[in-house]
């Protein structure tokens, strides 16, 4: 519902409160983390839906907000509109010199000169770099959200916190629709990812290509038994005694294999990877000691197994481990961001991983 200032939806007021909170934030406690996140977080929330639907009936008021935008994200707004709203047409953009963009290249202009010259540490050193990241931010959302046409992503938990900006084919669709019904238009068929556009890199992420990096690097290997074997141990306190251990896939660097030995000295360990070469690689750290099987893998081969793990790379359906755990007691190597099961464990942010464990 509109109001007498607000043209669209008093809804925005939220959206204009956010702003000033951002800029309040930036003044108060500035770092580099802060001007990266936040600037990306605004670019894709509050100044893309200001510059497809001005907030305010009056004209100087979306002026004045577009100006504090330009201040707010260092990149003057209707600069931004044009190209973005070229992006929309699919057109070449071209840049239109107007009094309003001079106004605001003007004030941007003014502020990083004011900055570099009241604190060149500060400047250089936190204020563009954070800027840059931002930037990198900004290129691998547009890049990701349309390189392979238009794509959208549904998570709730996304869109809360950018204002249904995961409704994408939505959005491209009917540009001029505001942020709130882009939901009601949500098309069942469209090219969708469970990854918001800023991670949907992790599609195409060669997982064994890690695996091998670390088969390579002693020091690398002794960091990820670490951090795997800290999962395992805080889960394994709540597990009821486990003789038999099939671990699907991990014939790579088999670590899981490696910390079970380690934590489970009585079992019976089995892995199951359909590569040759990854089995025969593997064999040579585990001294004999693990059965191995190739194959792939199949709910049967884990029958009479009391605790399967599966690994982050496994190629097939993830989520039927989860909806129907083919042993007792289940660990699913997942992203850190998805938790799930009976209960869980940070592997690490830095290889952004966690352990779920259900229970059958």
């Amino acid at each position: 519902m509109a109001t007498a200032v607000l043209r669209h939806s008093s809804r925005d007021t939220l959206l204009i409160a956010l702003a000033f909170v951002h800029g309040a934030l930036l003044v108060t406690i500035p770092s580099a983390p802060l001007i990266a996140i936040g600037l990306w977080w605004n670019a894709n929330t509050i100044a893309h839906n200001f510059l497809h639907l001005p907030f305010f009936r009056s004209r100087t008021a979306n002026r004045t907000f577009s100006v504090y935008l330009s201040l707010l994200l260092g990149v003057p707004q209707t600069l931004w509109r044009e190209r973005h709203m070229a992006h929309h047409a699919n057109r070449p953009f071209r840049l239109r010199w107007s009094r309003q963009l001079a106004v605001e290249a003007g004030v941007v202009s003014a502020l990083w000169l004011f900055l570099a010259s009241l604190g060149p540490a500060f400047f250089f050193g936190t204020w563009l770099p954070g800027w840059a990241c931002a930037m990198v931010l900004c290129t691998l959302q547009g890049h990701y959200e349309h390189v392979r046409g238009t794509v959208s992503h549904y998570g709730a938990f996304y869109n809360l916190l950018f204002f249904n900006d995961g409704y994408h084919v939505e959005h491209h669709a009917r540009p001029g629709l505001h942020w709130t019904r882009l939901p009601s238009e949500s098309q069942p068929d469209a090219e969708h990812s469970r990854w918001p556009a800023v991670l949907r890199w992790i599609e195409t992420v060669p997982l064994n290509a890690l695996e091998r990096l670390v088969l390579h690097s002693r020091l690398l290997q002794r960091w990820v038994l670490d951090r795997h074997t800290r999962a395992f141990d805080r889960i394994l306190e709540e597990t009821p005694d486990v003789k038999r251990v099939t671990i699907v896939g991990g014939g790579l660097f088999p670590r899981t294999a490696l910390v079970l030995r380690r934590l489970l000295p009585g079992a019976d360990i089995t892995v199951i990877d359909r590569s040759a070469h990854n089995i025969s690689n593997a064999r040579r750290l585990l001294d004999g000691t693990v059965r191995w099987v190739e194959a792939s893998y199949t709910p049967a081969l884990c029958d009479d197994a009391d605790l399967v793990v599966v690994p982050l790379a496994f190629v097939g359906d993830r989520q039927s481990f989860y909806a129907a755990p083919p042993a007792p007691i289940v660990a699913v190597h997942d992203w850190i961001w998805h938790r799930a099961g009976d209960r869980s464990a940070i592997i690490s942010p830095l290889l952004l991983k966690r352990l779920n464990v259900v229970q059958r």
